[in-house]
């Protein structure tokens, strides 16, 4: 059920304030970083017994850019404007396959860059229902890039990722790729036994993604899929009691060690890293619903509260998360998809499972919402 236009509209004034870091050699537990490089002659002209990519305009270029701080601004979200019957989104024709009973639907039959204003706010409306929602058979990719930056933005400003590649002179798409003939994923199981990481994207950010979209454009022959976890099912599935001792607590989110790791590496800091405090348990602004807002990526420590305590909570809320495969979806990857998904109520992770030395070429909009925030404990 929506929450009452207070809840929704009336956001709280910002408490937490960007820290001064100071960056050290120590990466710290933070994922396997994207190569930052690639082999021109086989991604541009095919050589080497592989086919060019398919978006070449896509490759990642890594510039020496620098960015300011981000800015707060006011976010409403689309959602709150939409129709709840989606008569602009999932009108005659078109049909839906819902993955599992709480996250995740498979759509054909719209294309979402035919839609409609009221179409839009209908989708941010959906994808927030229902959390993560792949639509098949689009035309995304083949979009000028300019026109799929200005689609991303009427969801909201579009975040410039610190440290990924993107499309030479358009920052504000972050590239996930890995070239074809790339080996690196077996210098990472050298030293690690899985490359599952769950997070939420940037979630360092004083206004983190809401509404997000991640299109293929080129797709191994299988593999590289997806996970998605419901944080909103996790919070449901915890007694009242453990609920209401969440709330009111709060969690510092670093993104020191995504600069260090990308630093160590030769890569490039685009903007200065921040550590915000985030509540634990947040607020969708559109259906009201409360969610987990922690994940081991970003997540560092529960505000007031002793190291040793802060790390036996974070761990059983980390592994509550993991291990739930009751509340999660796999989303398989195919020519021509378009993954949205709301970064507020859900955990992700990619899977390198693919066979080595295939090309996996992604393209990701990360639309900035709201500050995080919560409302009060209901039993």
């Amino acid at each position: 059920m929506a929450p009452s236009a207070t809840e929704t509209t009336t956001l709280p004034t910002r408490t937490a304030e960007t820290s001064t870091v100071k960056l050290t050699a120590n990466i710290g537990p933070y994922k396997e970083l994207a190569p930052i490089g690639y082999k021109k002659e086989v991604e541009e002209e095919g050589k080497d017994g592989f086919k060019a990519a398919k978006y070449p305009h896509y490759l990642p270029h890594w510039g020496d850019e620098k960015y300011p701080p981000l800015e707060p601004f006011e976010h409403r979200d689309h959602g709150l404007d939409a129709d709840p019957a989606f008569p602009d989104l999932l009108g005659p024709g078109v049909v839906t396959s819902d993955l599992t009973p709480t996250i995740g639907t498979e759509v054909t039959g719209v294309q979402l860059s035919k839609l409609s204003p009221a179409g839009k706010d209908q989708l941010a409306r959906y994808v927030a229902e229902r959390k993560v929602v792949a639509f098949r058979n689009q035309d995304f990719a083949d979009l000028p890039i300019e026109e799929a930056l200005e689609y991303g933005r009427y969801f909201g400003p579009l975040h410039i990722h610190p440290a990924s590649g993107a499309p030479k002179g358009y920052p504000e798409v972050h590239l996930v790729h890995r070239g074809a003939g790339d080996k690196t994923a077996e210098t990472f199981f050298e030293t690690r036994t899985s490359s599952v990481a769950w997070h939420s994207d940037v979630s360092y950010e004083l206004q983190p993604p809401g509404t997000t979209f991640l299109y293929i454009l080129d797709v191994p022959e299988s593999g590289g899929d997806t996970l998605f976890a419901n944080q909103v099912e996790a919070y449901n599935r915890l007694s009242p009691a453990f609920q209401e001792r969440l709330h009111g607590l709060r969690a510092t989110h670093s993104g020191v060690e995504q600069a260090n790791a990308s630093r160590a590496k030769g890569g490039i800091v685009r903007r200065e890293p921040v550590i915000h405090e985030h509540p634990i348990v947040r607020t969708h602004p559109v259906t009201g619903e409360k969610a987990l807002y922690v994940n081991p990526q970003f997540t560092r420590s529960i505000v007031g509260y002793k190291q040793e305590e802060s790390d036996a909570l974070l761990k059983f809320l980390y592994d509550h998360i993991a291990y739930g495969a009751d509340f999660q979806v796999r989303v398989k990857w195919a020519e021509n998809t378009v993954v949205v998904w709301d970064n507020r109520v859900t955990s992700h992770s990619a899977l390198v499972d693919w066979k080595s030395g295939q090309r996996r070429h992604l393209a990701r909009l990360a639309s900035q919402a709201e500050e995080p925030f919560e409302t009060p404990f209901k039993a």
